[in-house]
C-alpha cells in the first residue's frame, strides 16, 4: 500500500521506517521540497522524500505526524483534493510548552482529531497512537502485558482497516479499542499530561495502559 506520512520528526520518521519494513511504500512530507531530515531518511530506507502535497497526492492513506498545533496547516499544505476519500491517520497531540507551562489547545471541548474532521469532512479521519512513544507504537512488544490502543473516528471501514494496520505494527485486534466516533478522541488527546508526568517518574517512555474490566 501507499502511505504518504506528514512530518519529518522522530515520530513521522519511526512510522514511514516501520511502514518501509512492512514492505509498504512510503513518502516522507516536509514543508519545503528538498527537507535534509527527509531526504537522510529516504536514504537509509529506501523511502521517498516529498512535499506534504506530493506525500499526500501519491498515497491511499495519509498519516498526519506532525504536532497537534500545526496539523491543520500542515495539511492544507497537503491539499483537500489530495485528502478527499483517504483514510487519514491522526497521530498528534495538541500540547506545547508555554511560559514552561504545559498547555493543551484545544482541550476538553474540542480536539485535534475533530478540528481535523471538520476541516477535511470528505477523509476519513481516524485518531488513533498518540497515547504512546513512537517506538512503541511500531514495536507493542517494548511494553509487557495486554495493553491496549485506541482508535477514534466516524468511518466504521476506516477504523477497521487503521486496525489492520495495527495489527502489522504488533498490535493484535482484541487490544485495539474501539472508543466510538471522532469526538472520543478529545480523551485520549487529554491523557497527555498524565502520560508526561509518568514519563518524568519512570525515567523513560516505555509503558502503556492495561485495562482491566470485570466480565
Amino acid at each position: 500500500m501507499r502511505y504518504g506520512v506528514l512530518g519529518t520528526g522522530v515520530v513521522g520518521r519511526t512510522l514511514g521506517g516501520k511502514l518501509v519494513e512492512l514492505g509498504h511504500e512510503v513518502t516522507l512530507g516536509s514543508r519545503t521540497e528538498g527537507n535534509p531530515a527527509a531526504l537522510d531518511w529516504a536514504a537509509d530506507t529506501g523511502g521517498a522524500a516529498g512535499t506534504f502535497a506530493e506525500a499526500a497526492e501519491s498515497a491511499e492513506v495519509v498519516v498526519n505526524a506532525v504536532g497537534g498545533r500545526v496539523a491543520l496547516a500542515a495539511l492544507e499544505a497537503a491539499g483537500a483534493g489530495n485528502l478527499d476519500g483517504k483514510v487519514l491517520v491522526d497521530v498528534s497531540n495538541p500540547l506545547a510548552f508555554e511560559d514552561g507551562e504545559l498547555r493543551l489547545s484545544p482541550v476538553d471541548s474540542d480536539s485535534v482529531g475533530e478540528q481535523i474532521q471538520r476541516a477535511f469532512p470528505r477523509a476519513r479521519v481516524v485518531k488513533t497512537l498518540n497515547t504512546v512513544n513512537c517506538e512503541v507504537m511500531v514495536d507493542p512488544a517494548r511494553v509487557p502485558g495486554d495493553h491496549q490502543v485506541f482508535v477514534s473516528g466516524d468511518d466504521p471501514e476506516a477504523k477497521a482497516q487503521v486496525t489492520a494496520l495495527l495489527g502489522e505494527f504488533g498490535w493484535p485486534a482484541d487490544r485495539v479499542l474501539d472508543l466510538g466516533g471522532i469526538r472520543s478522541a478529545r480523551g485520549v488527546e487529554m491523557w497527555l499530561p498524565l502520560w508526561l508526568d509518568l514519563m518524568r517518574g519512570f525515567g523513560h517512555a516505555d509503558f502503556n495502559l492495561e485495562l482491566r474490566r470485570a466480565r
